[in-house]
């Protein structure tokens, strides 16, 4: 083996372009390998739902041929990521390992750990920041505590100094003479097989980083100028698509940060300032989750708001949480939403909060339940934003919508789909239907269930 290799531990950011911890591989000089570990063994890593196990596939996939492209490699390796990387550093001798920050609570452990471990033994370790931009311990109250209201969360990002500017991709990489044993992507098994339920995540989607930055790229030309008036649309709306490969890191916050606001410099298009501030909002959005988080690592599981443990959860209905689950509610737009969930691994925004709304609110069905659903069908959920997201739309959350707020679905409907183009493509036969429950009955219930979460204020 090389004498002193640089080993780039990917996780979230499998992307060449605007990547810290690869650039300091480059910086160092020395034969770069790159190492992804599937650890779904450390103590509190969360496995993965069954499309995002889809994406990971094809994205390492896409991240390999890349590496290979510009000279290097990327191994495989499978188990706790701290076993995994301290068994590559002995047997390539590496003298150096960088990676990009994670947040969630196990995985900072388990990065302490290795970097600890390492330094120890006379490697170096650096980590970076990649994923978000603004650090989560950099944004605080005047008096030092976590934000709770968006809006003043990203009034105080704004006040901060502005993000970086991303970092070009490497244009050669050098690698090791020899390449470290490496899994076989497809021994990992993450492709659905029996049945093989992923047709239309084919159709909808090419993960990598290359597609990722055309997409970025088609959204800045083609939809951003009508991004605040056509945003909440869902069929055929103005919708960048951008959130399965922020998830993935195929493309970097400041990559997107940077050439929405170069986007808007050369735009003469009226309105393009108001979209592009609306959608960076939408950026915005996805740090206050990652900032929630980072200090309440249990999102996924517990309460934000303690009060909301008093909510008095029905014994729950599994018929009803199957109908939901697969579009047969009755409510067109609900069960469109529902379907093309299953069918793409993916939601139009506007369309999750109704959906999430119906079954915590009209349903009475505990948040948890839409969670872990989520988690398993989006090509884009990951450890904050999915928990954090279904802690709003349920009353339980930061910066929460209020239990009393109640997505109508018929009303959204009307409002956001006049023309019934997206319930048509989804749901055609949902209109007539019986409704799976009375809206008006279910609210009434709902908002009377709520009583006790404010009697334990």
């Amino acid at each position: 083996m090389d004498a002193s290799p640089s080993l780039v531990w990917f996780r979230d950011d499998l992307r060449l372009a605007d990547n810290p911890a690869l650039r300091a591989a480059v910086d160092r000089g020395e034969p770069v390998i790159g190492v992804f570990v599937w650890d779904e063994q450390s103590e509190g890593i969360r496995p993965l739902g069954g499309a995002a196990r889809w994406w990971l596939h094809h994205s390492l996939d896409s991240l390999g041929a890349r590496l290979r492209d510009k000279g290097s490699v990327l191994v495989l390796r499978r188990g706790a990521g701290a076993d995994e990387i301290a068994r590559l550093v002995d047997e390539t001798g590496a003298g150096a390992v960088f990676w990009n920050r994670r947040y969630g609570a196990p995985e900072r452990e388990v990065d302490t750990a290795v970097k600890t471990a390492l330094r120890a033994s006379g490697v170096e370790a650096q980590s970076f920041a990649a994923s978000l931009l603004f650090e989560p311990w950099t944004v605080t109250t005047g008096s030092g505590t976590p934000y709770a209201v968006f809006t003043p969360f990203w009034k105080a990002c704004r006040d901060l100094p502005a993000p970086r500017a991303p970092l070009p991709e490497p244009r050669e990489l050098t690698g090791p003479r020899r390449t470290p044993a490496s899994d076989d992507l497809d021994d990992w098994h993450l492709l659905p097989t029996t049945p093989d339920w992923a047709g239309g995540l084919r159709e909808r989607w090419e993960p990598g980083e290359p597609a990722a930055r055309a997409r970025l790229r088609e959204f800045l030309a083609d939809d951003l100028p009508d991004y605040d008036r056509a945003r909440d649309e869902p069929a055929g709306g103005a919708t960048s698509l951008l959130s399965p490969r922020l998830r993935w890191g195929e493309i970097s916050p400041h990559t997107v940060w940077r050439e929405t606001l170069d986007a808007v410099d050369a735009s003469s298009a009226a309105g393009a300032g108001g979209s592009a501030h609306r959608f960076l909002s939408e950026l915005g959005w996805r740090e206050f989750a990652w900032h929630t988080l980072f200090h309440f690592p249990d999102l996924a599981t517990r309460n934000w708001r303690g009060s909301f443990d008093a909510f008095p959860w029905p014994t729950l209905n599994r018929a009803h949480l199957a109908a939901w689950q697969q579009g047969r509610t009755g409510i067109p737009l609900v069960d469109a939403g529902m379907r093309e969930l299953w069918h793409t691994g993916y939601m139009h925004n506007r369309v999750r909060m109704v959906t999430g709304s119906f079954l915590t609110k009209n349903l009475l069905i505990d948040w948890r339940h839409g969670e872990q659903w989520f988690w398993d069908t989006l090509v884009d959920a990951d450890t904050a934003s999915n928990p954090f997201n279904w802690q709003w739309v349920a009353g339980s959350g930061a910066d929460a919508s209020p239990y009393f707020r109640i997505f109508n679905p018929v009303l959204q409907a009307e409002k956001f789909d006049r023309h019934g183009q997206y319930v048509n493509e989804w749901a055609p036969d949902a209109a007539g239907q019986e409704p799976l429950v009375d809206l008006a009955a279910t609210r009434r219930a709902a908002l009377d269930a709520y009583e006790a979460v404010k009697r334990a204020r």
